[in-house]
């Protein structure tokens, strides 16, 4: 069974029946993965609308550069009521997430995205250890601290994250999240976004269908999966 967790809706009904408890935790990490353009930023500015309708105070760390207001404003988000930030620097966008995970004033904050949080050595050109080692032990250091204020201040963070392929897999899935393990292990809920088709209206695409599937469920029970659909 589900445990009893405060939960707030995704927004989409047929996501939060596949979570199981009736949405996303409160107090939790959460990550949303996919390919690129599978609908993953639109789903959490969905989700975003729906907490704000409910009264939540939501941040949005842009860690991308690319949030479109026009766009998050036809999804339902308030803009005005949404805290915005555009780090430029990895350490300082985990920063940003760790003082509102403190400060309590926040309920729901979403990076986007993992594969943007880009540390400072690297930024500044000090390429001695690899991307890959100094990323992850960057969000593994992170995340230890974060997930304990998030909890204390029932606020959740969701973490959106690109899938890339694995060089060199002859077995099993070559597909891996960006970041290392951390977040995997530190996330209680992750959700896997895919593009299955494309909506059409006549000749005119509208919009695409996606599959979510719950990868990894701590609340309740994983591996359920949920269709929704997308509009431009």
């Amino acid at each position: 069974g589900a445990m009893e967790v405060e939960t707030i809706s995704t927004g989409s009904l047929s996501l939060d029946i596949a979570l199981g408890a009736g949405g996303l935790p409160m107090g939790r990490i959460v990550e949303i993965y996919g390919p690129e353009s599978s609908g993953k930023t639109t789903l959490t500015l969905e989700l975003i609308a729906a907490a704000q309708r409910e009264g939540k105070t939501c941040a949005f760390i842009d860690a991308e550069h690319a949030l479109d207001p026009v766009y998050a404003k036809k999804l339902g988000v308030d803009i005005d009521a949404l805290l915005v930030s555009q780090p430029d620097t990895g350490e300082q966008a985990l920063e940003i997430c760790d003082a509102l995970a403190r400060s309590g004033a926040i309920d729901v904050m979403v990076v986007d995205s993992v594969a943007a949080l880009t540390p400072k050595a690297e930024i500044e050109g000090e390429m001695g250890d690899s991307h890959m080692g100094l990323q992850a032990r960057m969000l593994s250091q992170a995340m230890r601290k974060l997930t304990g204020n998030l909890k204390q201040s029932n606020c959740m963070c969701i973490f959106i994250n690109q899938i890339r392929m694995k060089i060199g897999v002859m077995f099993g899935n070559p597909e891996t999240t960006t970041g290392g393990n951390a977040l995997k292990f530190y996330a209680s809920v992750r959700l896997d976004i895919r593009r299955t088709g494309a909506i059409k209206e006549g000749d005119e695409v509208v919009g695409f269908e996606t599959r979510i599937k719950v990868v990894k469920n701590k609340i309740a029970a994983p591996f359920k999966q949920a269709e929704t659909q997308i509009l431009y």
